[in-house]
């Protein structure tokens, strides 16, 4: 007599359960030493594989006008190589230039900054109670700017290793978009039968979220970086041209890509002056407000709902594991997982999310 084995919720943990959870655990360590291990490695192929998302329907739409793919992905590439080299040639320049003024006026902002503390502390003794002394803060600056020369100087020395990098990214990425179906159908043929549809699923909603996301800090990050350099150019702002550049950067961090962009800008502004720090927080108002209300809504629409928690989660441990590169996949690591969870734990159990949203205001509400 064949009998329906249902597990009691209420039940206490089996055996059974018990050895299924220490092999989750040991199985979550051995992944956690495997990408410890290999960083590099998974980064190159993670920015390979998204970047490869976000080309395909390029691809494909030139498959479409009767281009064999191969063709196609030689002309994408060869699009992708002169869009670099232009930035390269025009762009490059101009930053470097406004970064060495940067660096080189660097002391003058930080003896402006460090007066205008003094006559706050003056006027107000609370403010000096709870603000360091100027020459700790001093000392805090040297030791950040001592950072960021290292920085640039790995970066610097690191720069032919960057460069092999570089086009051992491209060659790889030539050979995933040129015949991708292989690594697909390797993909659905790892899931088991019974998880087949909802791996499926996850890939397809996977490639429409990396394909919106894409798109929205594409237009975004142009307009926003045009709107906030042009404005502080306007108010005298400099090195406005950097600024942009950050603006444009920081749409790759959505909800706290602004307030970390407004930090060294703001800083800039107040060694120049109130009258140029309040413009200059005006003209950030003012575009962020806009691509919040505006742009945002009209560019992601729905695709891309992830709450700025989760985004500064992922940013954090993406960044830990990876590096400032790793910072890239703070969005697409979030986005992933929350496709796999929705697909592979909540749709199974058809939760009832209006009843749980009653419930959470209640909780919050302070409501039985």
């Amino acid at each position: 007599m064949n009998e329906t084995h249902r597990e009691d919720p209420h039940a206490p943990l089996s055996y059974y359960g018990a050895r299924r959870i220490v092999w989750l655990v040991f199985f979550v360590f051995i992944i956690w030493l495997i990408l410890r291990a290999l960083q590099p490695v998974i980064l190159l192929f993670a920015l390979v594989f998204l970047l490869a998302m976000v080309l395909n329907p390029i691809i494909v739409w030139l498959q479409k006008h009767r281009v064999p793919r191969l063709v196609g992905v030689i002309l994408v590439m060869l699009a992708l190589i002169a869009v670099t080299t232009t930035i390269l040639l025009f762009a490059i320049p101009p930053l470097s230039r406004q970064l060495q003024e940067l660096m080189h006026s660097t002391p003058n902002m930080w003896q402006g900054i460090r007066t205008r503390i003094e006559s706050l502390t003056k006027n107000y003794p609370e403010v000096r109670e709870a603000l360091p002394r100027t020459d700790e803060m001093a000392g805090k600056v040297g030791a950040a700017a001592a950072t960021v020369g290292n920085f640039l100087l790995q970066s610097t020395l690191g720069f032919v290793g960057g460069v092999a990098s570089a086009l051992l990214a491209i060659l790889l990425l030539v050979f995933v978009m040129a015949n991708p179906r292989p690594l697909v159908t390797a993909y659905l043929a790892l899931a088991p039968d019974r998880y087949r549809e909802q791996a499926r699923r996850t890939l397809e909603r996977m490639m429409r979220q990396m394909i919106a996301w894409a798109r929205g800090v594409a237009i975004n990050g142009v307009i926003t970086g045009v709107s906030i350099g042009s404005l502080l150019w306007l108010v005298g702002v400099q090195p406005a041209l950097m600024f942009g550049v950050f603006a444009f950067l920081g749409e790759f961090l959505p909800n706290i890509g602004a307030f970390l962009v407004s930090i060294p800008i703001l800083l800039v502004a107040l060694t120049m002056g109130a009258t140029k720090f309040w413009l200059a927080l005006g003209a950030i108002v003012l575009v962020y407000q806009v691509e919040l209300n505006v742009l945002v809504p009209g560019v992601l629409g729905k695709e891309m709902r992830l709450h700025p928690v989760n985004i500064l989660f992922f940013t954090l441990a993406t960044a830990e594991l990876f590096g400032l590169l790793g910072v890239f996949l703070a969005v697409p690591a979030a986005a992933l997982v929350q496709i796999v969870l929705d697909e592979f734990y909540l749709q199974p159990r058809k939760i009832d999310h209006a009843t749980l949203d009653r419930q959470a205001d209640a909780l919050l509400g302070g409501r039985k």
